[in-house]
C-alpha cells in the first residue's frame, strides 16, 4: 500500500521559511511524480507544486513561484518542499500526493493525484 507522511508544518511569521518533507513507505518513490497541494479553511484544495519522477521537471503554482522549491531525494524517499517569504496567504493544510500518470506530473486538480498523505498545518502569522 503506498504511504505518504508529511511533516515540517508549523507556526511562522510573514517572511519566514518552513521546509516541508513528503515521505514513502511500503513503495519506492522514485517511479513516480509527487504533487504538493494545500487547503485552507472553507477553501478548495489547490495545487502547489510537482517534480517529476528523476526531478528533471517541476512546475509551481503562480502564487509560490520564486518563493517556494520542490526537490527530492530518492535515495532517502523523501521529497521536500522548501518555503520561502512566507505569506498569511500561505496559510493552510499541506499535502502531497502520487500522480497519476508515473513519472511524469499529470494535471494540476487534486483528482489527477492519489495515495495522499494526512497533512501538515502551516500557519504563517505574526
Amino acid at each position: 500500500q503506498l504511504q505518504l507522511v508529511e511533516s515540517g508544518g508549523g507556526l511562522v511569521q510573514p517572511g519566514g521559511s518552513l521546509r516541508l518533507s513528503c515521505a514513502a513507505s511500503g513503495f519506492t518513490l522514485d517511479y513516480y511524480a509527487i504533487g504538493w497541494f494545500r487547503q485552507a479553511p472553507g477553501k478548495e484544495r489547490e495545487g502547489v507544486s510537482c517534480i517529476s519522477r528523476r526531478g528533471g521537471s517541476t512546475n509551481y503554482a503562480d502564487s509560490v513561484k520564486g518563493r517556494f522549491t520542490l526537490s527530492r531525494d530518492n535515495a532517502k524517499n523523501t521529497v521536500y518542499l522548501q518555503m520561502n517569504s512566507l505569506k498569511p496567504e500561505d496559510t493552510g493544510v499541506y499535502y502531497c500526493a502520487v500522480g497519476k500518470a508515473g513519472g511524469s506530473c499529470p494535471g494540476e486538480t487534486p483528482s489527477d493525484f492519489g495515495s495522499w498523505g494526512q497533512g501538515t498545518q502551516v500557519t504563517v502569522s505574526s
